[in-house]
């Protein structure tokens, strides 16, 4: 393998950090992804994040697999299957490699930079706003829906946050489902399902839970989890294309391709292939 010298780890294994890694692991990168022990993740069915709520989640052609330490993980990788391990710090992570790694990407999208450092890997990249690139990581990938969605920036920020949800088939902030009152999530839908306009689809401790439109459930919490009111608790496409709920999407892709090309602008740059 080309790469299989140069790892590569991704914070979050969420809908974006899975299309990071998917474009990862096909050309040939060995990744491991850190996650948090309860991942608040809505879009489950493409989600690596999924496989510590479920041990081993399959997305497309890739499998990821819940892993207990870096021996593990880096046992699965030799596998080919991605490893998921539970770690909200990255230093101890990388204490217990063999070899740093090549570049350590936060695909979190917390939308502010929590933790991440430019000394931390010989490339850093963030996802999105929060981020300023030569200062605290060495690229920034554009996560906005539009015209530079995917573009690699190697000096300044991502577009600012917005607060707002791109519009998908002219629907934009009404497509997200919000937790309606504090408390825990149950669904009487399931990711995939067609529901119709004012449909009851769950609740949150009684507070019923509506679709907003006619569609397809796109993505649901995991039942179960204590949310607080005005929480992101799901997702609903107007196009209503069932096989999009089980793939990954257009934008998590677009995002991974600026993360390959930052990845292999940097080896390039630095002949270390």
């Amino acid at each position: 393998m080309l790469f299989a010298n140069h790892l590569i780890i991704v914070r979050g294994g969420g809908d974006l950090g899975t299309g990071v890694v998917y474009r990862l692991f096909k050309t040939g990168f060995p990744v491991l992804v850190l996650e948090l022990p309860d991942p608040l993740v809505v879009r489950r069915e493409v989600a690596l994040a999924s496989a510590v709520l479920e041990g081993e989640i399959q997305i497309e052609d890739m499998t990821g697999r819940l892993a207990d330490d870096v021996p593990e993980a880096l046992s699965l990788i030799d596998q080919g299957i991605i490893p998921v391990l539970i770690s909200a710090d990255l230093e101890p992570v990388i204490a217990a490699l063999p070899l740093p790694p090549t570049a350590v990407i936060d695909g979190r999208i917390a939308k502010r930079n929590i933790d991440t450092r430019i000394d931390q890997a010989p490339l850093v990249i963030g996802l999105g706003p929060g981020f300023s690139a030569g200062q605290d990581c060495h690229a920034v990938v554009e996560t906005k829906r539009g015209h530079t969605l995917g573009r690699v920036i190697w000096q300044g920020s991502a577009i600012p946050n917005t607060g707002t949800p791109g519009i998908v088939a002219g629907k934009g902030a009404e497509r997200v489902l919000r937790a309606p009152q504090d408390g825990l999530v149950q669904w009487q839908a399931a990711i995939g399902d067609q529901v119709l306009s004012g449909e009851v689809m769950g609740d949150v401790n009684g507070a019923a839970v509506k679709a907003p439109f006619d569609g397809v459930v796109r993505g649901l919490i995991a039942p179960g989890t204590a949310v607080s009111k005005g929480y992101k608790i799901g997702d609903v496409d107007a196009r209503a294309d069932r096989e999009a709920c089980f793939t990954i999407s257009d934008k998590a892709l677009a995002i991974g391709g600026g993360v390959l090309e930052a990845v292999l602008t940097h080896l390039n740059a630095e002949s270390v292939i």
